[in-house]
């Protein structure tokens, strides 16, 4: 049985959670308690995990960690390696993302941050550097806020082509690039932006998430400020998905690492009311495309859950079954061990959880 790892991003703290059956978990010392780590990462593709924390200081700025032990110790550098050129006038306020790109470019690792811009690596982290032509795209000096900030939170790298890659902003919507990021364009038809004279603007999308199958290249699925949709080409057109679920308001969406169409999402009651809905702690996870949703409820709170999971803070594991796991705003970690069919609380009292990552280690 592989060990799983579980890399913990909070607003004060990065922790480290080990189980070698996915049951009793091990909480490690916070670590960087004076930084907020809005985004983890695990980088499995050189065979043992390495794993990634966007850590921003109020005193140092933002940098990007990594850490090659599971955790034991992370590196330090010197200045941050992940900052905008003078030219661009604009510094780092967070990390939002951070994304490894396929087994084609084993170096190349993609960091989406706040103001929205995306930046890529190509020495495993150690450095990033600005992907200009997206920054100086038309569109930009439009893009607006949503209620987190203007950041670039999602970013998929397409499995058979990595000159493909899509990125989500918010609240801006998806931006595309099929020329290795030389140039980008807005890919956001179908999507619905309620309350505006058009309702399917070119962009301007308040996008909280998106996950690629694990099977289908061309097939995401997208969690909005108001619906939930499943692109089979690639970002190209949209469709909703949302029938079967209490709320299409929600952030995080995540995908099971080897099943076609399974998908996972935690329903919010409304952009107003940002807790479960009728405070029951509820997955809800469809098993063909979004066609259907079930609710996922065993172990997890069924009363007063007046609680957040936020866009980064779901996830699953490589193993069989697949374990599913998330972090809530009032510092909770819940874990599945059986594909969401049953949970249990792993860790209680963190600070609010903001990134949740697994790894699986033989």
């Amino acid at each position: 049985m592989a060990e799983v790892v579980l890399v913990v991003g909070t607003q004060k703290a990065v922790f480290v959670l080990r189980s070698p059956d996915r049951r009793r978990f091990r909480l490690s010392e916070p670590r960087f308690s004076d930084e907020e780590v809005y985004s983890v990462g695990v980088d499995s593709r050189s065979g043992a995990p390495r794993l990634f924390a966007g850590c921003t200081s109020q005193h140092w700025g933002t940098i990007v960690r990594c850490s090659e032990d599971l955790g034991q110790s992370w590196s330090d550098p010197p200045v941050g390696n992940v900052s905008f050129p003078a030219v661009a006038d604009a510094n780092v306020a967070h990390v939002w993302q951070i994304q490894p790109a396929g087994p084609a470019q084993p170096d190349v690792i993609y960091a989406g941050v706040e103001p929205a811009a995306l930046f890529r690596s190509d020495d495993g982290g150690r450095s990033f550097s600005l992907v200009a032509p997206l920054w100086h795209h038309p569109h930009r000096p439009r893009w607006q806020p949503g209620f987190g900030g203007l950041c670039l939170h999602s970013v998929v790298v397409h499995r058979g082509d990595p000159s493909r890659v899509r990125i989500a902003i918010s609240a801006a919507g998806v931006y595309a690039t099929d020329d290795g990021g030389g140039s980008w364009r807005a890919a956001n038809q179908g999507i619905h932006l309620p309350n505006e004279p058009d309702q399917f603007p070119e962009f301007g999308q308040c996008v909280h998430r998106i996950a690629p199958d694990p099977v289908a290249d061309d097939t995401l699925f997208l969690q909005n400020h108001g619906g939930l949709y499943r692109s089979d080409d690639f970002g190209n057109s949209w469709r909703d998905i949302a029938n079967g679920v209490p709320s299409d308001f929600g952030f995080p969406v995540a995908t099971h690492p080897r099943r076609r169409g399974v998908a996972y999402v935690v329903p919010l009651t409304a952009d107003y009311q940002r807790w479960p809905v009728r405070g029951r702690c509820r997955v809800y996870r469809t098993s063909d495309g979004g066609a259907s949703w079930e609710p996922l409820s065993a172990g997890l709170p069924q009363r007063s859950a007046y609680f957040s999971v936020l866009r980064d803070a779901l996830c699953t594991d490589s193993l069989d079954p697949a374990g599913v796991y998330f972090g809530t705003r009032s510092g909770e970690v819940y874990a599945s061990a059986d594909e969401g069919e049953t949970w249990r609380r792993v860790a209680s009292h963190l600070p609010p959880v903001l990134s949740v990552r697994a790894a699986a280690v033989a």
